[in-house]
């Protein structure tokens, strides 16, 4: 009489550890990624923020605020408070002109953190401000428009 086996060979096992390893090799640096650019979104959150009160400033005066050195300085003239030092944001300021500079911090990623996520300010004919992100973040992580 002829007992059959039940189970795996030995073949099958290695090759489907190999699948396991192929796809978690992918998946890991993706996963990472996404995570850094998650903890982004609170950045260009803030600094949307202040953005809102740099154009309200601007359609309401007709010129771009004073020149904003730090976070105290950028809620006690546009009025909004900006979580630096909190988590991801090391240090922010506003310049003369409305550029928007923030310098990130804490994301785990040795290619963002201390580098700088800056806005710019245009406007066009009709009074509309467009903002441009730019600054030393790689092209990987710079926002979207």
């Amino acid at each position: 009489m002829l007992r059959r086996q039940k189970g795996f060979t030995l073949i099958e096992l290695l090759i489907v550890i190999a699948i396991i390893g192929i796809l978690a090799a992918i998946a890991i640096p993706m996963y990472r990624a996404q995570t850094v650019k998650a903890k982004l979104t609170e950045v260009t959150n803030s600094m949307s923020n202040v953005a809102t009160a740099v154009g309200a400033f601007y359609q309401d005066e007709g010129a771009w605020p004073n020149a904003q050195a730090d976070e105290t300085a950028i809620k006690t003239s546009l009025g909004v408070a900006v979580p630096v030092g909190v988590k991801y944001i090391n240090a922010a300021s506003v310049g003369a002109n409305g550029v928007i500079t923030f310098t990130v911090q804490g994301t785990g990623e040795p290619t963002v953190d201390n580098q700088t996520l800056i806005m710019t300010p245009t406007t066009t004919a009709q009074g509309a401000i467009n903002w441009v992100y730019s600054g030393s973040l790689s092209a990987a992580y710079m926002p979207k428009k």
